[in-house]
């Protein structure tokens, strides 16, 4: 885990031996022009934020990235398990889907988060990026394993990073969330404690249920994780923490 900041907006940068021509950020919520309840750098235009202080926020972003404006592939996120390749044909579209992959430098992955997981990927020789949308419905239903072969790249040649996400000690979750996991993998299991939850429910690792996704899918260097958004508050953004509220992004793009 990494807080390095960026000149004139605050950043975290992950921390791990991507290639040089390989960028990655994810924003916190400082920085930006919107207002309560989405105090901030809010970067989501579904939460119901005002559409001129989105669009200065993502100027910010974008600048910060040394990207254009245009170079981002926001994605109509849907707790799902579609994954795309960019850039899609039509400039203007925004596609439903969780994840996305592209081989094509200059174009940035980008993945909408406040509690879900945001996971990045990059092959070892800096060839192609790629980003997921990891919250729990899509890492069960595949997401992961989707864009790994999406991208058509060996597990073993990849690396990822696990950014900010609702942390262990706060993601309590019902018995069909742990038996939907473990029914797929038995050792699924050892990411579920009823330690601090309700009686009949669990508390979940949601990063080491993707880890486990993960290492299944031969990727060995596996990097973040240990933020929680519930508890840090002046950083994050927490649906579960304060219903209506903004977005984060996490950004990963080849040079």
């Amino acid at each position: 885990m990494s807080s390095e900041t960026a000149p004139g907006l605050p950043l975290i940068h992950p921390d791990w031996p991507a290639p040089s021509n390989i960028h990655a950020v994810c924003t916190t919520r400082l920085g930006g022009v919107s207002q309560p309840p989405w105090a901030g750098l809010n970067l989501g235009v579904h939460v119901g934020d005002d559409p001129v202080h989105v669009r200065e926020n993502r100027t910010r972003l974008a600048d910060a990235c040394g990207l254009p404006f245009d170079a981002f592939g926001w994605l109509d996120q849907v707790h799902g398990t579609e994954i795309v390749s960019l850039p899609v044909g039509d400039a203007s579209l925004v596609p439903e889907a969780d994840a996305s992959f592209t081989r094509v430098a200059g174009k940035a992955c980008a993945i909408l988060t406040a509690d879900c997981l945001p996971v990045i990927l990059c092959d070892q020789k800096g060839t192609a990026v790629a980003a997921a949308h990891a919250g729990w419905r899509s890492l069960c239903g595949g997401v992961l394993e989707h864009l790994v072969a999406g991208m058509g790249l060996p597990g073993n040649t990849l690396m990822a990073w696990l950014g900010p996400a609702i942390g262990p000690q706060k993601f309590e979750v019902g018995p069909e969330v742990k038996a939907a996991f473990i029914v797929q993998h038995p050792l699924a299991r050892a990411a579920f404690s009823s330690e601090g939850a309700r009686e009949g429910h669990y508390m979940a690792d949601i990063y080491l249920l993707a880890r486990q996704r993960l290492e299944r899918l031969g990727v060995r260097n596996i990097y973040g994780g240990g933020f929680c958004t519930v508890t840090d508050s002046q950083r994050f953004y927490s649906y579960r923490r304060d219903g209506q509220t903004g977005r984060m992004a996490t950004v990963i793009w080849k040079s």
